[in-house]
């Protein structure tokens, strides 16, 4: 793959920003020509068939192309915490967590590195990468750029955040998420399609779709359940999380500067039974923070 052929007029996202990367310039996501990471280690707190009991091999992506009001990982993905290596050392990366027994890598944003990310998993593999590559990614995605991932990512754990886009606009400053989201994820299950799991459970090769439920937004979550029920197949895995919890920009903005309330929660819990949807539902916690990974 010829990275500078991507970077140096970078379409990889809905943005197609069009910046000359390799000069340096930057886009809506502010990432350079170079990878550049906040951590990889294991991580403990992903979905059971992703976490086991060893841990998920996470590599947190500087940079994003999205600019979420509630940013659990704010600091990451705004404020642009991390350093830049090289794509031989994330390679390494990847199978110093393989050594340390993870379950999976798991590249969490890494839609503006993607050019990178497959030459990395290419000289892994060389080396001995034998675990499951986990693509974990906002949702805002481009069909095109899922597709050169065919082949070298095994677990797509995509977000789908609004069904309503001027939901989006307001939170994310997305105008164009639910159309370029819907179509992306349907890539990934063309790619993957149903789950294969290992003997301990530990999911091998399949689609998780996640939707975290905001306070004051639940017909949102209906919709985009909904739409998961009537266009893609019963095989996928839904994930709905309730570790929200206002950070960043949220306590500045009314509709979401509170934590779920029990009644909102129970109300998705129903909604996802009557629908018939197979996967997880996360407990409604009092500490949704630990949820958080310390980039420290």
């Amino acid at each position: 793959m010829n990275i500078e052929e991507y970077l140096k007029e970078c379409t990889l996202c809905p943005h197609e920003c069009k910046v000359n990367r390799i000069e340096e310039k930057v886009g809506r996501c502010k990432a350079g020509s170079k990878v550049k990471i906040a951590l990889a280690n294991l991580h403990y707190y992903e979905e059971p068939c992703i976490s086991g009991e060893s841990g998920s091999g996470t590599v947190f992506f500087t940079g994003c192309n999205m600019n979420c009001k509630f940013c659990q990982n704010y600091k990451v993905s705004q404020e642009l915490l991390g350093k830049e290596i090289s794509i031989e050392d994330l390679a390494n990366e990847f199978l110093r967590l393989q050594d340390l027994k993870a379950n999976n890598i798991n590249l969490v944003t890494g839609v503006i590195y993607v050019p990178q990310i497959i030459e990395a998993i290419k000289i892994a593999k060389e080396k001995g990468l034998k675990i499951p590559i986990v693509y974990n990614t906002s949702g805002y995605e481009k069909a095109e750029t899922i597709k050169l991932l065919n082949g070298y990512v095994d677990i797509y754990l995509p977000d789908l955040k609004y069904y309503y886009d001027e939901l989006a606009k307001d939170l994310s400053g997305i105008s164009n998420y639910f159309n370029m989201a819907s179509r992306a994820i349907k890539e990934m299950y063309n790619q993957v399609g149903k789950p294969v799991f290992d003997k301990n459970g530990l999911l091998k090769r399949g689609l998780i779709i996640r939707h975290l439920v905001l306070p004051n937004h639940i017909r949102n979550s209906k919709m985009v359940l909904k739409w998961i029920k009537e266009n893609i197949s019963n095989d996928v895995i839904i994930s709905i999380m309730a570790q929200y919890f206002p950070t960043h920009k949220a306590n500045e903005t009314d509709d979401i500067n509170r934590k779920l309330t029990f009644e909102e929660y129970t109300e998705i819990e129903e909604y996802v039974y009557n629908l018939d949807l197979n996967g997880y539902m996360q407990d409604l916690e009092d500490n949704e923070e630990q949820y958080v990974p310390d980039f420290k």
